[in-house]
């Protein structure tokens, strides 16, 4: 018997381990899925990116940019797990 395991990045306090059942479909919130980043202007960690483009770079990282909100622009890079799971959230658009 084999099982089978879907690893999803979230934050602390939601169940990231799904497990053992098939053709099980997970559906992410905007709540489920936040990108941050570090704010370089203000020396801030953790601001919430706004209006959020996800793109690849040439060797296939994932880079979110976007702002926060009160004209900085920030940008950071994220796994490949958490990019998806911010599109198809919709809290950010795909740039590719």
């Amino acid at each position: 018997m084999h099982r089978t395991f879907l690893f999803i990045a979230m934050p602390k306090g939601v169940k990231s381990l799904i497990s053992g059942i098939p053709n099980q479909k997970t559906y992410l919130t905007m709540s489920d899925v936040q990108l941050t980043a570090y704010n370089v202007k203000t020396k801030e960690k953790g601001v919430p990116v706004m209006d959020a483009v996800i793109t690849k770079t040439a060797k296939g990282a994932y880079m979110v940019q976007g702002h926060d909100g009160k004209g900085n622009k920030l940008t950071t890079l994220v796994n490949e797990e958490k990019a998806m799971a911010a599109i198809k959230a919709g809290i950010a658009k795909q740039g590719w």
